[in-house]
């Protein structure tokens, strides 16, 4: 594991990596378990690359955990999920607080039970201060819903004389997004072997370097997300320009 950290340029670190955590399920198949267990042992793996980002210096790190689709799962794995987010939030609220995490959520929270969103806002008011790497957990969260939203509410906006239809670019839809507050993913990983963005910062994603592994959540640790971050340092960011042109950016800075 040391050998791939010190193969990696802390100077061309990503800002922003953005995880689908996928396969708590068929992890737990495999074992002969049910799926809830698959996503009790996933929360290893969110305390392992939580604290594996902030070392490495990644400011945002943006986790999908839920997904509006979710909640038409089996009634039973999902409330069993929701109690497990609650009893997640309340174990590691004092360390991440300890080691200056600020949490925010993305999603439609209202979805959330009531005691799952109030103690959701309690950790996030108790972190609001804190000035180190920002997580960002998608919680009832699906783009297609965040772009109908922000349609939505940017047409009230219009209604009211708040905004001249005219005047509307891409930076007035990024300013009514979940994420507005955010700098878009540079690296999106997702685990499992799934070659797919199901429904997550479809908007945000328009340039980021995608890295698929065939290795389940509840099994992925630092040593992964250093390989993913390999992967990403690896490859050259053109934006739409050709190779030269960025060569020559990057000489000229």
């Amino acid at each position: 594991m040391q050998d791939l950290l010190d193969k990696i340029d802390k100077s061309r670190m990503p800002r922003h990596v953005a995880i689908i955590m996928d396969g708590n399920g068929r992890w737990a198949k495999e074992k002969g378990q049910d799926r809830l267990y698959g996503h009790f042992h996933g929360v290893e793996s969110v305390r392992d690359i939580v604290e594996g980002a902030g070392e490495l210096g990644i400011e945002y790190l943006t986790l999908y955990a839920f997904s509006t689709e979710n909640w038409d799962r089996p009634v039973y794995e999902v409330t069993g999920l929701m109690e497990l987010l609650v009893d997640t939030i309340k174990k590691e609220a004092p360390d991440l607080k300890k080691n200056n995490i600020r949490l925010h959520v993305i999603g439609d929270i209202k979805m959330l039970p009531e005691h799952a969103r109030n103690e959701l806002v309690e950790v996030m008011e108790d972190m609001k201060n804190n000035t180190g790497m920002s997580l960002i957990m998608a919680l009832s969260y699906s783009s297609r819903w965040e772009l109908v939203n922000a349609v939505k509410n940017i047409a009230i906006d219009v209604k009211a004389g708040k905004i001249d239809p005219a005047s509307i670019t891409q930076d007035t839809l990024q300013a009514y997004l979940t994420t507005s507050a955010f700098p878009d993913p540079e690296l999106m990983i997702r685990t499992s072997g799934e070659y797919r963005i199901s429904n997550f910062l479809l908007y945000q994603l328009a340039y980021a370097e995608l890295y698929f592994t065939n290795v389940r959540w509840p099994d992925f640790r630092k040593e992964n997300l250093y390989e993913a971050i390999l992967d990403y340092q690896s490859r050259e960011r053109r934006f739409g320009k050709i190779s030269e042109q960025v060569k020559a950016e990057e000489l000229a800075h």
